[in-house]
């Protein structure tokens, strides 16, 4: 089976600081893709790169077998790249549905196809009673879930989730998980970086770790709950999987 996203000796600079420090890894049609790693050590910059917000300085990036290196976002969204961010930025003014319709215009042209494609999103992650509220009524919890949506209604090839479990509630993060760990079945291939460990390491089928913008470790969650590298960068003591 061929990736669906290579990365390739990816680096990115901001004047004297190496963000992002000669990165490569793959990932395959249907994976739930792990990419864990201290604040600061360069996940959502690479997130950038992928998404097209931000060109790498140097290394490949392919999407689908095709070099895309450089290539805005727009431009990446069109070709099935979807992301959220940490912070949620919704149009506060809009309605919930409002903000999910702008981005289902990029696959529906009408106004009533986006719609459709919005409310059947809203559905899908919780939101169909929140559909008509303005943005800015939703609790941390339901922007959160609106950022998710906002992604999905794009209905992209892979998603790239940025931490979307902060500010939850233990059962709100329980719900979250359960609905992230489904999306490969649906066809959509997901990368996920997050914080909360307990819920990526029981759903993710492989982790990439990074720290200091330099990739330390790749493997299944098991193998990485008991490295040494990962746990004396990240996560300090040997995880048990149950």
């Amino acid at each position: 089976m061929s990736a669906l996203l290579e990365v390739r000796h990816v680096s990115r600079s901001f004047r004297t600081t190496l963000a992002v420090n000669d990165v490569s890894f793959a990932v395959e049609p249907g994976e739930l893709l792990g990419l864990i790693g201290p604040n600061g050590a360069g996940k959502s910059t690479l997130f950038n790169l992928i998404a097209g917000v931000l060109p790498p300085s140097s290394g490949q990036i392919l999407f689908e077998g095709r070099p895309v290196t450089g290539w805005k976002a727009h431009d990446m969204a069109r070709l099935g790249v979807a992301r959220t961010f940490q912070i949620p930025k919704p149009y506060r003014q809009l309605s919930v549905i409002e903000n999910v319709m702008l981005s289902a215009f990029l696959r529906e042209k009408s106004i009533a196809g986006s719609r459709k494609l919005a409310e059947a999103t809203l559905a899908d992650v919780g939101l169909a009673d929140y559909a008509g509220s303005p943005a800015s009524a939703l609790t941390v919890g339901l922007l959160k879930r609106l950022e998710v949506a906002r992604a999905l209604a794009m209905r992209p090839k892979l998603v790239l989730f940025d931490e979307i479990m902060a500010g939850l509630t233990p059962t709100e993060v329980g719900a979250m998980t359960k609905f992230v760990a489904e999306l490969p079945a649906r066809g959509i291939t997901v990368i996920w970086v997050e914080h909360v460990l307990y819920a990526i390491m029981k759903t993710a089928t492989r982790m990439v770790v990074i720290n200091r913008g330099k990739q330390i470790a790749e493997g299944t969650p098991a193998v990485m709950a008991r490295d040494p590298a990962v746990v004396k960068a990240y996560l300090g003591e040997e995880m048990i999987l149950a």
